[in-house]
C-alpha cells in the first residue's frame, strides 16, 4: 500500500495495547509517516511531572491529583489507570473532537485500560495487541536502550508477563499482532486497518 491510499473506510479509534518495549511506537509512527493527515495520537491527561522535552498539550496534559480526581468524577475519561504513583486518562473530549475533524485516532493504552473499554463500552472502537516474538527477545530490546536501568528493566519484563497473561482474554482484541520482523508487522497492521486480506 503507498502513501497515496485514502483514508480507510473505517475510521473508529484504534488501539494499541503491548509492553514497553514491543515496538507500538515505532509502528504508529509508521502509520503517520506513510499517511500523513490520516491518524492522530491522543494526548493523555497525567498527574506526573513533566520530563525534558515534553510539552503541554503535546506530550501530555499535565494536572494535579484533585483536578484529575475532579474530572474522574465528572466522566470526563474513557478510561484511566494509576501507575507508579500517577494518574493517566484518555479524555472523551479529546477522542470526539479528533474523530470530528476526520482523523483516525489512535490510542495507546494499557491491557487494564482495554478492559475498561471493553466493558463499559464508552466507544466503538478496534484493538490491536502487539506482542514481542518472546519475553527474552522482549529482554533483549530493552536492555539495547542505554537508560534503562537493571530494577528498570526487570519492573517493565514482571508487568510485560502481567500484561500478557491479561491479555488472553477472549475476546479483548481484534487483532494480535507478533512483532518479530518490523516492515511485515507495518503491513499487518496497515491491512488490518484498512481491511484488507494479509494473505
Amino acid at each position: 500500500m503507498n502513501s497515496s491510499k485514502s483514508q480507510p473506510n473505517d475510521v473508529r479509534p484504534i488501539i494499541i495495547s503491548g509492553p514497553s518495549g514491543v515496538g507500538k511506537g515505532t509502528l504508529i509512527q509508521m502509520l503517520e509517516n506513510a499517511h500523513p493527515g490520516t491518524f492522530t495520537r491522543t494526548v493523555s491527561h497525567t498527574t506526573r511531572q513533566p520530563r525534558d522535552a515534553e510539552a503541554e498539550g503535546s506530550t501530555y496534559f499535565y494536572v494535579s491529583k484533585p483536578e484529575f480526581q475532579s474530572l474522574i468524577s465528572q466522566n470526563a475519561f474513557i478510561e484511566y489507570t494509576y501507575f507508579s504513583g500517577n494518574y493517566y486518562g484518555t479524555s472523551r473530549r479529546t477522542v470526539a473532537y479528533q474523530t470530528a475533524e476526520g482523523l483516525v485516532v489512535v490510542l495507546e493504552i494499557d491491557v487494564e485500560g482495554v478492559k475498561q473499554l471493553r466493558e463499559t463500552a464508552i466507544i466503538d472502537a478496534r484493538y490491536v495487541l502487539i506482542e514481542p516474538p518472546s519475553l527474552d527477545e522482549l529482554e533483549a530490546r530493552l536492555r539495547q536502550r542505554s537508560t534503562k536501568t537493571e530494577v528498570s528493566i526487570e519492573k517493565k519484563l514482571g508487568q510485560a508477563r502481567c500484561e500478557l497473561e491479561q491479555a488472553e482474554t477472549s475476546g479483548l482484541y481484534d487483532m494480535v499482532l507478533v512483532n518479530e520482523d518490523l516492515d511485515a508487522s507495518y503491513k499487518k497492521l496497515e491491512a488490518f486497518i484498512w481491511g484488507l486480506s494479509t494473505d
